[in-house]
């Protein structure tokens, strides 16, 4: 099978490199087109990437000797598409909300898909935001997008944010199983990778936990209620429950972002050992469909007292799986339990690939 040519927006940064990557060895989908700053235009990605490139992989020659364009300039990647190098991108843009918006719309409506990393059109309402295993039927609203917009070919799709991805497959199981959970409290425990480079300054990290990460604990409060939401005529009505209060820290950890759970139920409670059960057994999607970046099993269960722990857990299943561990009672709401996923994997680029995935077994890139 050709594989399909893809571009990369936003390619010379953080996630950007970690799509870069990934992509070096994909069995669907080959990187073909390049776009990043206006500064960079103009040089080979090797150039661009030399003394940036911040993963311990690196990716194929051929990448290196592709010609960096103007991420600003859709009018480069319409000419990619018309030689057959570019028949959609992965946005890693890193601008302003308001800026990356306005740009991936022009993209879409110039008939060039978008399965985008970027936060700008998570809450708008005709756009899915996909944890593939969770809302796979959320691609359905593709056909309204573009009824709405007049668009032929084009649509942008999103991913949430990193910090939600650690937690919400295991919430899902469970209201997959038909319990019921009102209500959750969550600590993340945020990696400086999250902050994309160069971050968050030595000193104000090392040796410390920062409590406060700007717009991520109203994302961590709000995402969940789309992804879990329902589709209406114009696009996504969002869930009213669980509510969720969340507190978000940074800590001086470079990969693997962690939560700590608390969840009260409504109605039935599952006992502990269900909880394990429904988790061990849990697949979606992904898993149904044998996509390549899938994890074989989404939820991994550990039963140390001490784990899950970033530099031992955050590389399950190519980086891509939830580790769950420290299920136990709560002594204020039902359960309580910790979970741990790769940001910069399953949270950002990996997750991404795996909703490009989705949307190419269910035709959407045809």
């Amino acid at each position: 099978m050709a594989k399909i040519p893809v571009g990369v927006l936003g390619a010379t940064g953080m996630v950007g490199q970690q799509y870069i990557a990934l992509l070096s060895d994909h069995p669907w989908f080959e990187t073909r087109y390049v776009a990043a700053s206006p500064r960079s235009a103009g040089k080979k990605y090797a150039c661009a990437s030399a003394g940036r490139w911040h993963l311990p992989q690196t990716y194929s020659p051929p990448v290196g000797e592709l010609v960096l364009e103007d991420a600003n300039d859709v009018s480069k990647a319409l000419d990619a598409a018309k030689r057959g190098d570019c028949a959609f991108v992965f946005s890693a843009l890193e601008m302003g909300k308001e800026e990356t918006a306005r740009l991936e719309l022009a993209y879409a409506a110039a008939g060039i898909p978008v399965v985008s990393n970027a936060s700008a059109h998570r809450w708008t309402e005709d756009v899915p935001m996909l944890i593939a295993e969770i809302n796979p039927q959320h691609t359905d609203v593709i056909p309204i997008q573009r009824k709405n917009r007049g668009w032929d070919k084009g649509f942008i799709a999103v991913k949430p944010n990193c910090s939600i991805q650690s937690y919400m497959i295991p919430l899902y199981a469970l209201l997959k199983a038909g319990y019921t959970i009102d209500r959750i409290i969550v600590s993340t425990l945020q990696a400086v990778s999250g902050a994309g480079y160069p971050g968050v300054p030595s000193l104000n990290v090392i040796d410390n936990v920062v409590p406060y990460i700007g717009g991520e604990e109203e994302k961590t409060e709000r995402e969940p209620l789309k992804i879990l939401g329902a589709l209406r005529d114009r696009g996504i009505e969002a869930a009213s429950a669980p509510r969720i209060s969340a507190h978000c820290n940074r800590v001086p950890v470079i990969n693997g972002h962690t939560a700590c759970v608390s969840m009260e139920f409504g109605g039935k409670k599952p006992s502990i050992e269900e909880i394990k059960h429904i988790w061990a057994s849990f697949t979606g999607a992904p898993q149904e469909l044998d996509l390549p970046t899938a994890p074989r099993r989404p939820i991994h269960i550990r039963g140390e007292e001490d784990r899950p722990q970033p530099r031992k857990d955050r590389d399950a299943d190519k980086g891509m799986a939830v580790t769950v561990g420290r299920l136990r009672p709560c002594q204020v709401f039902d359960i309580r339990f910790a979970a741990l996923s790769h940001n910069t994997i399953r949270g950002a680029a990996g997750g991404g690939i795996l909703n490009a995935e989705l949307l190419k077994a269910k035709g959407f890139l045809d």
